[in-house]
């Protein structure tokens, strides 16, 4: 049976203490054996934690326990191995980096569509559906019919717009993403840009895919998860892809196929890239860790959640 309960959590509202805030979440969460990252900003708190499952729902809890967090939701997910390898609580200016200074994403976001309602919405003609990931995201699943940005972080989601021809003489804008919080943001962006029927996935891909069945469903490919699972299908089952070791893209059985690939140090969207000394000492590494399962320990950069993790703060 699974021992760790994995949360990911987001809440935009108004954190004006997020400072002060910091240790004692820092100091309650670390109390439970809790590990992951939460980030904290004016503008809420963002992140994916892990820890017993009696720790997490009282942690949560005691989250809760604050005005603020009231109306918190988290989707969960479970692991049998702890997929962090610390507890990190980080102040930052936002909490899902735009990079566009004076959003209201509590107070202005778009209007919430929930999973059931989906489909209809994105079959009308008059609809434009934007997939607001990055472009390695997109790549292994999307909407049909969806338009893919093709952005490698979120912060360039902006000037994609001012550019987008695709936007025009489209009244009604719907836009999605894997959890909720950069379609979210994306949705106060439009409004402020001057678009007024804008419309987000209320859960985001993975409420849509825990809830429509697959016969109707109008999703194809897997989903993109920044945690140990790395993709999951319909019904949230565990997808087919790994992650690159060297540079974090998800990987299917065909790239592993490829001569270009190196377990632990390269793949075909990378092996172009690397340096010689990059790969040998991703090479390096990939001995260590090889090493250290022989010997029944797990070397610090073995789980697919640690380095999705640092890939989810960079996007």
């Amino acid at each position: 049976m699974s021992r760790f309960l994995v949360a990911a959590l987001y809440k935009f509202v108004d954190l004006p203490d997020f400072s002060a805030l910091q240790p004692k979440i820092e100091e309650m969460a670390r109390a439970g054996g809790i590990k992951g990252t939460l980030l904290l900003a004016h503008e809420g708190i963002n992140g994916t934690i892990a820890g017993p499952e009696r720790a997490m729902r009282g942690f949560l809890s005691w989250l809760r326990e604050d005005a603020r967090f009231a109306g918190l939701e988290h989707k969960e997910s479970w692991a049998a191995e702890m997929p962090f390898l610390r507890l990190k609580v980080r102040l930052k200016k936002e909490i899902v980096t735009l990079g566009v200074p004076g959003l209201d994403p509590a107070g202005n976001a778009g209007t919430y569509v929930k999973p059931e309602d989906w489909n209809a919405l994105i079959s009308a003609p008059d609809v434009i559906v934007i997939d607001t990931r990055n472009d390695y995201e997109v790549e292994i699943g999307t909407f049909e019919g969806a338009v893919n940005p093709r952005t490698r972080s979120f912060r360039e989601f902006p000037a994609w717009v001012e550019e987008a021809t695709a936007l025009k003489n489209k009244p009604k804008v719907a836009m999605f993403c894997t959890g909720g919080i950069r379609c979210e943001k994306a949705t106060a962006f439009m409004k402020e840009k001057g678009f007024d029927e804008v419309y987000h996935l209320e859960g985001g891909i993975l409420k849509y895919l825990e809830t429509v069945p697959e016969e109707e469903s109008l999703w194809r490919g897997e989903c993109f998860v920044f945690d140990q699972r790395v993709a999951v299908t319909h019904g949230l089952g565990e997808g087919t892809y790994d992650l690159c070791h060297g540079c974090r893209h998800p990987i299917s059985a065909e790239d592993k196929a490829s001569p270009h690939y190196m377990e632990g140090v390269s793949c075909p969207h990378c092996h172009a890239d690397l340096s010689e000394e990059q790969r040998y000492r991703f090479a390096q590494r990939q001995m260590q860790m090889e090493l250290a399962e022989a010997r029944g320990e797990v070397h610090l950069g073995d789980k697919p959640g640690q380095r999705l993790d640092l890939k989810k703060e960079a996007s």
